[in-house]
């Protein structure tokens, strides 16, 4: 996985999850997941640990054999129930089978030398530098996340990063509670919806109402991005794998089309969104293949995901400065072609689960100094009306709202980073 995850520009999150890993024991699969995201989050220590004992730069070693001396140093520095010769064995017999032997003895030789117990950050994190190692980050994001959101506030993002987040569900149906504490699953409220619910204990993934849809792994931020949306006829853009998707279905007045780029997607969507008022297509959103006009859209637009790295850390290694500016383009692209489908008095909600300005504000502010037929709605009143119906039961609303938009932060918040606007054609 992790050197699918290297190579391939695969996800971890896909790979933990698909039919080869389902094959795992329950413990099994629980080792897995901790070695692949352990590394994945803990990589920029990890490299340095292993620069300090390896004769040989990192840039200059194999795939293989890096990927490797990764997993043995995560063991030996974050895992206290593996033996230390167990981790530098299955390392040293990793680089054999990649058809690497003659480098079985520099790893085993690497594992050796490195330090007895986890290396301590001994820079001040007071510091973009000394916060990005503490935290192992890339040391430009943490730079970013300083000047736009202040140093605590960037220190607690990279904290809450480094950390396993909760799973949050949705449960579309109630008595799926009563099943899943039969089956030993313990939940706890949700934070931020009522309708939200915390896994305390067990796991959900192997019950009937899981495998039956009746319950969905959302989280709660994600979840509240949706229930921005109103009712009527929607279009839902770039909606795989569908989580959004299926909270709009449950309004039974609402008719939504899904629309996602790639078929293979376009498909998992029409698996897991057992709904009779969604129509899936497969389509490119800046070239809707249908005319016609929608009382609400929603355009979760593909974005760096820079508020999910809890989730998905190998974001962090992906991600280059220059890609910001790509995706913006993407951005604004599809949302052009989105907000012609708008009705007049229709309204649009653009988000994404990025931390990074460019990617939210900025996009809406371009969007709108263009077409001066749309204007931002202040989030604050659909937030409000989702208070009084009972719905949202975060107590501290002003800490969601940066003027207009809807904003919730890692670390501040408990839950992934994700940005909404409201626009409205008039």
């Amino acid at each position: 996985m992790l050197m699918r995850i290297e190579q391939e520009n695969s996800y971890a999150s896909e790979l933990l999850h698909s039919s080869r890993t389902a094959q795992l024991s329950p413990t099994d699969h629980g080792l897995a997941t901790e070695l692949v995201m352990g590394v994945l989050r803990w990589r920029g220590s990890l490299d340095a640990a292993i620069a300090m004992a390896s004769s040989r730069k990192l840039e200059k070693l194999d795939s293989e054999i890096l990927v490797a001396l990764r997993l043995g140093t995560y063991q030996l520095h974050f895992l206290d129930r593996v033996p230390a010769h167990a981790a530098i064995h299955e390392s040293v017999e990793l680089v054999k089978r990649a058809r690497k032997r003659s480098a079985a003895s520099f790893v085993n030789g690497v594992l050796r030398k490195l330090p007895p117990v986890r290396l301590v950050e001994t820079l001040r994190r007071t510091t973009a530098p000394g916060i990005a190692k503490h935290y192992s980050h890339p040391e430009w994001l943490v730079t970013r996340w300083i000047d736009t959101y202040g140093l605590q506030v960037a220190e607690k993002i990279c904290e809450y990063d480094q950390q396993v987040p909760r799973t949050s569900i949705r449960l579309r149906d109630p008595s799926a509670q009563d099943e899943l504490r039969e089956h030993g699953v313990e939940l706890g409220p949700g934070q931020f919806l009522s309708s939200a619910r915390h896994v305390l204990s067990g796991d959900i993934t192997r019950s009937d109402s899981f495998k039956q849809g009746r319950i969905s792994i959302h989280d709660e931020a994600s979840q509240l991005v949706a229930l921005l949306v109103g009712e009527g006829q929607i279009l839902d853009c770039c909606a795989a794998p569908g989580g959004k998707t299926s909270i709009l279905a449950e309004n039974p007045r609402s008719e939504i089309t899904a629309v996602d780029l790639h078929p293979h997607r376009a498909a998992l969507l029409r698996k897991l969104v057992r709904a009779d008022n969604v129509r899936v297509v497969a389509a490119d959103a800046r070239h809707l293949p249908f005319s016609g006009t929608f009382d609400s859209i929603l355009l979760d637009a593909p974005c760096s995901g820079t508020g999910t790295l809890a989730r998905n850390p190998e974001i962090k290694w992906k991600l280059r400065p220059a890609d910001l500016a790509d995706l913006r383009t993407r951005q604004v692209g599809i949302l052009r072609s989105a907000a012609a489908r708008i009705a007049q008095e229709g309204q649009l909600i653009y988000s994404t689960c990025s931390l990074e300005h460019e990617e939210n504000s900025e996009v809406v502010e371009q969007f709108v100094a263009e077409n001066k037929s749309f204007s931002v709605v202040d989030c604050c009143r659909r937030l409000n009306q989702l208070r009084a119906q009972g719905e949202l039961v975060w107590p501290y609303l002003e800490s969601l709202l940066p003027g207009p938009y809807l904003r919730t932060i890692p670390g501040v918040h408990p839950c992934d980073g994700f940005f909404a606007a409201i626009l409205r054609r008039t």
